[in-house]
């Protein structure tokens, strides 16, 4: 029914009568430039130090800035900061920040800040965790200098402190980041070139955020989040439409000017127009994932998790979430093959299913048929199409699969629940993630197996995979680095932080009037042109 739904819509939206989304017939008398786009989910969640989900890193990114930023090619370069210089020995680094920094309040920047948000980073994110292990120390010598001190040397600081993946370190007021980090931060004040418009958010159906007039960008120019970030529309509008079909009907009249990840069944639909353009926006393809939880059984002994290696089959997966072969591939590398890091060292045993050694490994694992709860949406299509190819393979090994859906916002805020199921917890869960955050040992948020529950949601424990991980960023030079991923990977491969299930491109749509789209891991919308 879904999918006669979607066709009827789209053949209205031909014939010139579109249904017309209720947040965008609602939309008040707004400026001149506006800018709508319809993302792949609604915001719940306001924190990006807190939360890594691709919607809240896409609002951070509007409305915060981070000391450095990648460009294309994921290299760092200086944001926030105007001068750095490093030590001899490599253990003290020593910023300036760009002078006129400052929040959407109307405070300046200070090093305070800086300091601040950085530990609270630290507490949280999976490449934070690092630069905590090597920090000694950070201090202030004025309002605009600070020094980091490190245990020993790491080159990969200015890498790290730009970083655009999982919680990234954008830099708040110290009134915000001194908070429990293990809180959501409720105040939504960066000094970035938007600002975020909470009086006319409406969850659901409208976020907004108007241009920053304020804001004074770096001058050179634009490359992924590097460089000049110059506004050109007074205001973006995120226009919430789960259905597909209303999306690509919104589309194609002009009703949303881009799509950010278009159904893939409805691309070569919308890509028919002369209207529209479907293109790529990233250099990386993404990651598909099934992520267990690791601190209760079955899935705390790895035998278990090997189980859900042996037990699927990634084609499965990516034919039922992203159509057409041209969008996808077989890929076991947690570093994503085609990136500098994308080995498969150690996988070779199930590159193809073995369901009979799924079934052993299960069984030795003391699992007993106990009730194993997998939540999804459907609010992100392929993700809960892929929920369900879950499901049905694991049941074929003896898995009791208890397949829950609701909307996103409430599938992500139950993935901090560390809580047993009985109470509210979750077993298993299907998600994404961009190259960008999966491509190196030091980003990608599900290799993190540091102990004491300062891992992503899943919390995996393994001192064996941390001390290789740490090699890899010690290592001297990029021959050396390459043997220690390898050697990381093999020993991931067989405690299975979680499953891959492959890799894919995800297209995005946009109007023929709208250009200036940048490469990056996340859609960015400053540079962007509507005509």
């Amino acid at each position: 029914m879904k999918a006669v739904r979607r066709w009827l819509l789209l053949a209205a939206a031909l014939h010139g009568l579109a249904p017309v989304a209720d947040a965008a017939a609602q939309t008040p008398t707004a400026p001149e430039r506006v800018l709508r786009v319809a993302p792949h989910a609604d915001l719940k969640t306001l924190d990006p130090v807190f939360a890594s989900i691709v919607i809240t890193r896409m609002h951070g990114l509007m409305i915060y800035e981070t000391l450095f930023a990648w460009d294309s090619k994921l290299q760092p370069h200086p944001q926030m900061v105007d001068s750095f210089s490093t030590a001899p020995d490599g253990l003290s680094w020593s910023f300036t920040l760009r002078p006129g920094l400052k929040f959407h309040d109307g405070q300046p920047v200070t090093s305070r800040d800086v300091i601040a948000s950085l530990k609270r980073w630290m507490a949280r994110d999976t490449v934070g965790g690092k630069v905590a292990e090597y920090a000694d120390g950070m201090e202030a010598v004025d309002e605009r200098s600070f020094i980091i001190r490190l245990r020993k040397p790491m080159s990969m600081l200015p890498f790290a402190l730009g970083s655009a993946v999982g919680q990234i370190p954008v830099i708040m007021r110290e009134s915000d980041a001194s908070t429990d980090p293990m809180r959501p931060v409720t105040e939504v004040i960066g000094s970035g070139p938007f600002r975020f418009n909470r009086a006319e958010w409406r969850s659901g159906a409208r976020i907004v955020y108007d241009r920053n007039p304020d804001y004074v960008p770096r001058p050179e120019p634009a490359d992924g989040l590097a460089g000049g970030r110059v506004v050109k529309v007074d205001r973006v509008e995120w226009i919430i439409m789960p259905d597909a079909a209303t999306a690509a009907a919104a589309l194609q009249t002009g009703e949303i000017d881009i799509w950010e990840q278009p159904s893939q069944d409805l691309v070569p639909v919308v890509a028919r127009s002369r209207d529209v353009k479907v293109e790529r926006y990233s250099n990386l393809s993404n990651q598909a994932m099934l992520r267990p939880n690791h601190l209760y059984p079955p899935f705390n002994d790895p035998r278990a998790r090997l189980a859900l290696a042996y037990a699927t089959d990634q084609g499965d997966f990516l034919a039922a979430g992203f159509g057409d072969e041209q969008w996808w591939k077989r890929c076991h590398s947690y570093f994503v093959c085609g990136s500098p890091n994308g080995t498969e060292a150690g996988t070779e045993a199930y590159a193809k299913p073995n369901l009979e050694t799924a079934r052993r490994l299960l069984a030795e694992s003391g699992y007993k048929g106990e009730r194993i709860v997998l939540n999804s949406s459907y609010d992100i299509a392929p993700i809960g199409r892929m929920a369900e190819v879950a499901a049905e393979a694991l049941k074929k090994v003896g898995f009791n699969v208890d397949l829950q859906f609701s909307d996103w916002g409430t599938v992500t805020t139950r993935q901090q629940n560390r809580g047993p199921v009985a109470d509210g917890g979750w077993n298993l869960f299907v998600t994404t993630a961009s190259g960008a955050t999966m491509q190196s040992p030091i980003t990608n948020i599900g290799t993190n197996m540091a102990c004491g529950g300062k891992s992503w949601a899943g919390w995996p424990c393994d001192e064996e995979a941390e001390h290789l991980r740490g090699a890899v960023v010690d290592a001297p030079d990029e021959a050396a680095r390459k043997l220690a991923t390898d050697a990381l990977h093999k020993r991931l491969a067989e405690v299975q932080p979680y499953r891959v299930l492959g890799q894919y491109d995800q297209p995005y749509a946009r109007r023929t009037n709208v250009s200036g789209m940048l490469a990056a891991p996340v859609m960015l919308f400053w540079n962007i042109e509507k005509k």
